[in-house]
C-alpha cells in the first residue's frame, strides 16, 4: 500500500458492525447502498430507497401549485369515451412530470377480467374489465386528486372516507366526485371532489374501468397464441415495468409508492391463474350470457411497487419442488414439460434462492415462486415478485442444446432475476434514474451464483467476456451517459426504457465489482471482517464520494503508467484520443482504486484520487527482469496504458515465459492494447509486438480476443486488404496451429466435453472462422466433413458453436447441390433463429448465378418467404456477393425498394460503398444510386460516403503500418 494520506478516511470496526446490522435489513444491498449515499449510515427511505413502510411518504418533487380545485381544460388528446368537459384547463399539477405528494397509497384490492377462451378464432386485441379499490392516506389537504391511467376507459370513480379502520370500513362516508378527466399527455385521470380529503385522514378511491388487450405487445396485459399438443392455443400474461401498470388499472406508478396488493383474477373454467401470491380460493361467476367464469383470488402481496404486480392466465402444465418449505413451480407448454425441457431450470432455482438467502442472510419473503415460460416474451425475463416471467427460449432446455452454452445462459439469467427478489422487490430505488442499483448489483450477483455452484469457472475471464468487454468497448467520456443520472424529471417510458442498456446492466456490474474489489469481498458480501484481519481499512474519501466520481460522470479514465519513475495519470478515454484540449468537456477525475502486481506477485492497494501521482514502489529498471501490470483481474473499470520500457518489460515477459503472467492478463494486456492503439493512445505496433508469444498461447478466450482485434470485418471485406492477407496468413497459422489441433481434435474426438468450457463455446466459432479463411486446409476439410456428415444424416447435428462457420463453407467449398439442400433445410424450419442462420449461409455461395437467383427469389412471389432480413443486404456483405447485388440493383432496384423499402437502398449503399476511399468512387456510386433515392436521402448519404472514405483512408494508413510490421515479424 501506498503512503498513507493524511485526510484518509477509515471504515473502522464500528463502521463495519454498522454494516452488518444494516445487512439483517438487507445484508448487501442496504450495506453497500448506504456506503454509497450515507457515509456508511443508515439513509432515511425519502433519501433513497422506500421499503413501503405502511404510512410512510416518500419523498417526491413537490408542485408548485396548490391543491386545489381550478377551472376546467380539455386534453389535446384523450381516449374514446373520456369525460373531458370544458373547452380548456389552466395550468394545473396535471401538467406536472411526476405526482403531487398529496396522497400515499396503501392498499390496492385489485380485480381483473380478461375475456380469453379457449376455442377462438383469436382477433388482435381482445377486452378486459376491471375494478380497483385504493386506500389512501392523505398527506395535504386536497379536492383534487390525481393516478396514472393510460388508455383505459374510466366507467365510475367513487372515494369514500375518512376510513375509521383500515380498508373495508362499510361505514365510511362519501366524497362526491364532480368530474373525472385525463391529462393523456402526462397520463393522469383527474378527480375533481364535491369536498376536500383531510390531512392524515384514510381515504378509498373506488374506480371501475375496461381497456384492451394487445397480441404479442409485451406492455400490459397482452396475449399469446402458440401451438401445443397439436393444437392452437393462447395465454394472457402481464408486462408492468417500467410504466405499464397504468394500462392495466389505474394507480400511483412510481417505483417509491409501495403497497399491498390482493388480486382477483376472473377466468375460463379451463385456465388456471397465476399471481404474484398463492391461491387463497376459487369460486364461480356467471356473465351476462350466462357463461360461467371462474373467479380466483389471490393473498396479500407484501408492500412492492405497481411494476411488480403479475399475472397470467393460461392452460399450461408444471414441474415442482420445494425448497426450504416454500414450492417453486415452472409452467411451460404442455409438450415442453411433457419432454422434460423444464426440469434443469427447476433443479437449479432452489438451490440459486438458497444460496442468496444464506448470501444475503434474509428469507426469502413469499411463501411460494411461479416462473412461467411464455412462447413470445421478446427474449426477455422479468423479476415479477413470486411470478417470474421468461422468454420460453431462455429457460427451456432442447434436445439439441447439449452442446451449446445454453445452460451457462439460463443459470445467469435465473440468477439475475432471482437476485432481484433482493435487488428491487425487497429494496426498490426510488426513482428510475438509479435503476443501475437494482440492474447492476443484480447482474453482478449473477456471478457470485454462478461460482458458487461451478467453483472451477474462471469467473474473471467470464466476467470480462460477459460484461467488461463489451461496455468497454461503447464507453467513453463525450457521448455515453453516466449510470446514475442527477435529474429525476424524466417520465416518459421511451426515456425510461433507454435507460434499460449497456450502462445500467454491465457498467453498473462493473462498478459493482470493484467495490467489492477494494472494500475487500468478505466486507462487501457479509460485512463481518475486513482485509487481512486489521482494524482499519483506508480509504482516500468516503464510500460515497468514491463512488460518485464513477456513477455521476460518464466515460471512464484511461490509467497511464510511467514505470521508469512510477508517476501515474489519469485522463477520460475518448474514441479516437482528443488532440485539441479545447474540446474537452470532461475535467473532472475519478477516485480510482489500482490493485496492482509486480512479477507476479500481488501488492498492496493504492488510490489515484488526482490526476496524478507518483509510486516508487512501481518503478523498474531497464536492467532488470521486473515487469508491473496495474488493474488485478480487471476490477478496476479503466483501461491501463504504459510507456514504451513498461510495455516493452511485458512483451519480454510473454516471450519468455508467458504462464508467468495470468490470463486474464494476458487477456486484459491484448484487449487494452489494441483498443488504445485503436483510438490513438498508442502505436498499432505496440499492440502488434503483444502477439508474436502466441504460439505458446493455448487460452482460447486469450486467442478470442487476438482474433476480433486482428481479423475485423473490415479487414475480411475490404479490396485493399489483399496485399496484407497472404502476410496475414504466414504470421498467424504459424501461431495458430497449436490452438487450432487442441479443438479441432475435440470437435471430431468428443465434442460433448465442450458442454463444460464456456470459454471455448464463446470463442471456438471466432477460431474456426478465422482458420477457414486464412485457408488452413484442415479448416476446410473438416468443415467438408461436418457439413457433408449433417446432409447425409440430418439427425447428425453440428455443434452448435461453430454451426453458422460449417454452414458457410459447406456452401462455399460446394454446389448448386449444397444450396438447395440448405434452401429445403431453411423451407422446413420454423424457429426464426435457424432460419436466419441459413439466410446467411447461402449468401456464402462462390457462384454468381446462384447469388442472383437468391436475391430473385427474395424479391418475386416465390414460396420462400425470406421475411426474416433482408437478403439482398445479406448477399451484398457477402465476400462474392458485393459485385453481384450492384448489377442486380441496376434492373431490380424498384422491386428491392417495393419488397424492403426506399430506406433499403441507403443501406444497400452503404454496404457496397464500404470499401470507398476517393471523392470520384462517392460520385460514381452516387450517380449509379441517383434515380434510386429520394432527395432528402441523396443530401443524408453523401455526409455518411464522406465518413466511410475517412474512416478506410484511416484504415489504408494502419494497415500500411500492419504490413511492414507483418514483414518484419514474419
Amino acid at each position: 500500500m501506498g503512503p498513507p494520506s493524511s485526510s484518509g478516511f477509515y471504515v473502522s470496526r464500528a463502521v463495519v458492525v454498522l454494516l452488518a446490522g444494516l445487512a439483517a435489513a438487507l445484508l448487501l444491498a442496504l450495506a453497500v447502498l448506504a456506503a454509497l449515499y450515507g457515509r456508511c449510515a443508515r439513509v432515511p427511505p425519502s433519501e433513497l430507497l422506500h421499503r413501503g413502510v405502511p404510512g410512510a411518504a416518500p419523498s417526491r418533487p413537490s408542485t408548485q401549485e396548490e391543491p386545489r380545485p381550478t377551472g376546467h381544460t380539455r386534453p389535446t388528446r384523450e381516449p374514446a369515451g373520456t369525460t373531458t368537459p370544458g373547452n380548456g384547463r389552466p395550468p394545473g399539477p396535471w401538467d406536472q412530470l411526476r405526482l403531487p405528494p398529496w396522497l400515499v397509497p396503501l392498499h390496492y384490492e385489485l380485480e381483473l377480467w380478461p375475456r380469453l377462451r379457449p376455442n377462438e378464432s383469436w382477433a388482435p386485441t381482445l377486452t378486459f374489465t376491471g375494478r380497483v379499490n385504493i386506500t389512501v392516506r392523505c398527506t395535504v389537504a386536497t379536492a383534487r386528486l390525481l393516478l396514472h391511467s393510460l388508455f383505459l376507459e374510466c366507467e365510475s370513480a367513487e372515494v369514500r372516507g375518512p376510513l375509521s379502520s383500515g380498508t373495508g370500513d362499510r361505514t365510511a362516508g362519501r366524497v362526491p366526485v364532480d368530474d373525472v378527466w385525463v391529462a393523456f399527455d402526462t397520463q393522469y385521470l383527474v378527480l375533481e371532489l364535491g369536498g376536500a380529503l383531510q390531512p392524515g385522514g384514510r381515504y378509498e378511491l373506488q374506480l371501475s374501468f375496461s381497456g384492451l388487450v394487445y397480441q404479442d405487445l409485451r406492455e400490459g396485459l397482452f396475449f399469446n397464441v402458440y401451438t401445443d399438443q397439436g393444437e392452437r392455443r393462447a395465454l394472457l400474461a402481464s408486462q408492468m415495468e417500467p410504466t405499464f401498470a397504468r394500462s392495466v388499472f389505474p394507480c400511483f406508478d412510481e417505483p417509491a409508492l409501495k403497497a399491498t396488493f390482493n388480486i382477483t383474477i376472473i377466468h375460463h373454467p379451463s385456465y388456471v391463474a397465476l399471481s404474484n401470491m398463492p391461491k387463497l380460493g376459487q369460486s364461480a361467476r356467471r356473465d351476462a350470457n350466462g357463461s360461467t367464469w371462474t373467479v380466483t383470488t389471490f393473498s396479500t402481496t407484501p408492500h412492492m411497487p405497481t411494476y411488480l404486480v403479475a399475472l397470467a392466465v393460461c392452460d399450461y402444465a408444471h414441474v415442482d419442488r420445494t425448497e426450504r418449505g416454500k414450492e417453486i413451480r415452472i409452467w411451460a407448454r404442455k409438450d415442453a414439460i411433457a419432454n422434460g425441457n423444464a426440469d434443469f431450470a427447476l433443479n437449479l432455482t432452489g438451490p440459486i434462492f438458497s444460496f442468496l438467502e444464506d448470501l444475503f442472510n434474509i428469507s426469502y419473503p413469499l411463501p411460494k415462486t411461479d416462473i412461467i415460460a411464455l412462447p413470445t416474451f421478446d427474449n426477455s425475463a422479468m423479476e415479477n415478485w413470486g411470478l417470474l416471467i421468461f422468454d420460453e427460449s431462455l429457460l427451456l432446455m432442447q434436445p439439441n442444446d447439449q452442446v451449446t452454452d445454453k445452460k451457462a445462459v439460463i443459470s445467469f439469467i435465473l440468477s439475475h432475476e432471482i437476485g432481484h427478489q433482493w435487488f428491487g422487490n425487497l429494496v426498490t430505488m426510488n426513482w428510475w434514474n438509479d435503476i443501475w442499483l437494482k440492474e447492476g448489483f443484480a447482474s453482478y450477483f449473477e456471478f457470485a451464483v454462478i461460482n458458487y455452484f461451478n467453483p472451477k469457472f474462471p469467473r474473471n475471464e467470464i466476467f470480462f467476456s460477459n460484461i467488461l468487454h463489451n461496455v468497454l468497448s461503447e464507453d467513453h467520456a463525450l457521448v455515453s451517459r453516466a449510470v446514475s443520472l442527477k435529474v429525476e424529471n424524466f417520465t416518459e417510458t421511451s426515456e425510461i426504457n433507454e435507460l434499460f442498456d449497456l450502462f445500467t446492466y454491465n457498467k453498473g456490474a462493473s462498478l459493482a465489482r470493484m467495490l467489492s474489489s477494494f472494500l475487500n469481498e468478505n466486507l462487501f458480501l457479509s460485512a463481518l471482517k475486513v482485509i487481512d484481519d486489521q482494524n482499519k481499512i483506508l480509504l482516500p474519501a468516503t464510500v460515497k464520494s468514491i463512488m460518485d466520481s464513477w456513477t455521476r460522470q460518464s466515460g471512464f479514465p484511461v490509467i497511464t503508467l510511467n514505470v521508469s519513475t512510477g508517476a501515474i495519470k489519469q485522463e477520460p478515454f475518448y474514441l479516437g484520443k482528443v488532440k485539441n484540449e479545447t474540446l474537452l468537456a470532461h475535467n473532472d477525475t475519478w477516485i480510482v482504486p489500482i490493485l496492482w502486481i509486480k512479477n507476479g506477485i500481488t501488492q498492496s492497494l493504492v488510490w489515484l484520487d488526482k490526476s496524478s501521482k507518483i509510486f516508487p514502489e512501481m518503478q523498474v529498471s531497464a536492467y532488470d527482469h521486473d515487469w508491473v501490470i496495474l488493474n488485478l483481474n480487471m476490477t478496476g473499470y479503466y483501461r491501463v496504458n504504459y510507456d514504451t520500457l513498461g510495455w516493452k518489460k511485458l512483451n519480454q515477459q510473454l516471450e519468455k515465459d508467458p504462464k508467468a503472467i495470468p490470463v486474464i492478463h494476458r487477456l486484459q494486456l491484448i484487449d487494452d492494447a489494441f483498443s488504445l492503439s485503436k483510438h490513438s493512445y498508442i502505436e498499432i505496433e505496440t499492440a502488434l509486438d503483444l502477439t508474436k508469444y502466441l504460439a505458446e498461447e493455448d487460452e482460447i478466450i486469450v486467442w478470442y480476443a487476438v482474433l476480433v482485434n486482428l481479423v475485423t470485418k473490415d479487414l475480411v471485406f475490404d479490396a485493399n486488404s489483399y496485399d496484407m492477407y497472404p502476410l496475414l496468413k504466414k504470421y498467424l497459422l504459424k501461431r495458430l496451429i497449436s490452438i487450432w489441433n487442441m479443438y479441432s481434435t475435440v470437435v471430431r474426438e468428443n465434442v460433448a466435453v465442450l458442454q463444460d468450457d464456456y470459454l471455448a463455446l464463446v470463442a471456438l466459432e471466432k477460431l474456426f472462422e478465422t482458420a477457414c479463411w486464412l485457408g488452413l486446409e484442415d479448416c476446410l476439410q473438416l468443415s467438408r466433413e461436418l457439413f457433408k456428415n449433417w446432409v447425409n444424416h440430418p439427425e447428425n447435428e453440428i455443434p452448435s458453436p461453430i454451426k453458422s462457420v460449417i454452414l458457410c463453407y459447406g456452401v462455399a467449398l460446394g454446389s448448386e447441390e449444397e444450396w438447395d439442400f440448405l434452401l429445403n433445410m431453411y423451407t422446413n424450419k420454423t424457429k426464426e433463429e435457424e432460419r436466419i442462420q441459413l439466410t446467411y449461409a447461402m449468401s456464402c455461395s462462390k457462384d454468381p448465378w446462384i447469388l442472383n437467383r437468391y436475391m430473385e427469389y427474395a424479391i418475386t412471389a416465390s414460396p420462400f418467404a425470406f421475411n426474416e432480413t433482408n437478403i439482398v443486404e445479406v448477399v451484398a456483405a457477402s465476400e462474392v456477393g458485393r459485385y453481384i447485388a450492384k448489377d442486380f440493383l441496376v434492373n431490380n432496384w424498384q422491386a428491392v425498394s417495393e419488397r424492403y423499402g426506399t430506406q433499403s437502398l441507403v443501406s444497400l449503399m452503404y454496404i457496397i460503398g464500404r470499401t470507398i476511399s476517393t471523392d470520384l468512387q462517392i460520385t460514381e456510386l452516387q450517380q449509379f444510386f441517383g434515380n434510386m433515392l429520394e432527395e432528402h436521402q441523396r443530401l443524408t448519404v453523401h455526409a455518411k460516403l464522406q465518413t466511410i472514405k475517412k474512416k478506410n483512408l484511416e484504415n489504408k494508413t494502419l494497415n500500411a503500418r500492419m504490413m511492414a510490421w507483418l514483414r518484419k515479424n514474419t
